[in-house]
């Protein structure tokens, strides 16, 4: 007798979302418009003790490959990763529960702060990615997923989500330029025409995400770019991945700054830390950020009285 003929009842996701976290309405007048395939959620857990980022594939994606990519993710090390803390049980509705921080998308603080980040905000967004990604490659790990929505900025540094997004958006060999949810702007040329994400995508993805935090576009003329990125991201552009920088090369020139203290010794553990100290974030970001974190308490005190 199958678990349907016995009457069993398939587990439900155990969280109630709370608020979208791509819609209008998260900060007031904005709205995180780049795509990623699934729709995200601040949510809750029943008793009101836990507080997640929830992600659901969107209809076009395929629910299995979205859970593997989300259970891979579980074991992911880096110092700027947003982790998976539970996935929906197999046979059931995918969904992924990552842990919560007060943060909001990339595109919303854009719009937040009216036009492109101030240059120490984008550095410091430079180098925490980088870094992450950097872990990630030294274990043999395509991120697969890294555009504007993809990043959470959070008062203390970024996270970094979607891991795996362009893979559950399509599989290899199928092209991508149209799978759903993926951001072209920032999707790698060679992984549009079906090639399997390898790091070099990653690197091309993070050169566009940057592109778009200092000038509002993910493909700007070089022009537009202040002069600490210009060279690097024209070359992480690059539609032949053998012309793309490593991302070592990456961290080294966007640290290049003496003014800020060595990772050594008793210093920051990271080349990012050094960045991410007090003021790498416009006033008005802090604000929102603070703003949502009340707000998602507020929402969890009137659930559980």
């Amino acid at each position: 007798m199958t678990g349907a003929e016995s009457g069993a009842r398939a587990p439900r996701c155990p969280y109630t979302p709370l608020t979208r976290l791509d819609a209008r309405g998260l900060v007031a007048g904005t709205s995180a418009s780049c795509p990623v395939p699934m729709t995200r959620f601040i949510a809750r857990s029943a008793d009101g003790e836990r507080t997640v980022f929830l992600s659901k594939p969107l209809e076009a994606v395929q629910p299995a490959a979205f859970l593997a990519e989300a259970e891979f993710s579980r074991y992911l090390l880096g110092p700027w990763i947003l982790p998976v803390v539970e996935v929906a049980a197999p046979g059931t509705a995918a969904w992924a529960a990552h842990a919560y921080v007060p943060a909001l998308p990339l595109p919303a603080v854009l719009a937040l702060h009216g036009g492109p980040l101030p240059e120490r905000t984008v550095r410091a967004l430079a180098v925490a990615l980088a870094e992450t990604l950097a872990v990630l490659h030294g274990q043999n790990v395509t991120h697969a997923g890294v555009s504007p929505s993809a990043v959470l900025i959070a008062a203390d540094g970024p996270r970094l989500s979607c891991f795996g997004a362009v893979r559950a958006a399509a599989q290899d060999g199928v092209p991508r330029h149209d799978a759903p949810g993926l951001d072209t702007g920032s999707l790698p040329p060679e992984q549009a025409a079906g090639g399997r994400p390898r790091p070099l995508g990653d690197v091309y993805a993070l050169g566009a995400t940057l592109a778009y935090a200092a000038t509002g576009y993910t493909a700007p003329e070089l022009d537009e770019l202040p002069p600490f990125l210009r060279s690097l991201i024209g070359r992480s552009l690059s539609k032949d991945p053998a012309r793309r920088p490593s991302i070592a090369e990456m961290i080294r020139v966007l640290a290049d700054d003496p003014a800020l203290p060595s990772p050594t010794g008793f210093g920051p553990v990271t080349r990012a830390e050094a960045f991410l100290g007090p003021g790498w974030l416009p006033p008005r970001v802090i604000a929102a950020i603070a703003h949502q974190s009340a707000s998602v308490l507020a929402a969890e005190v009137a659930a559980a009285t």
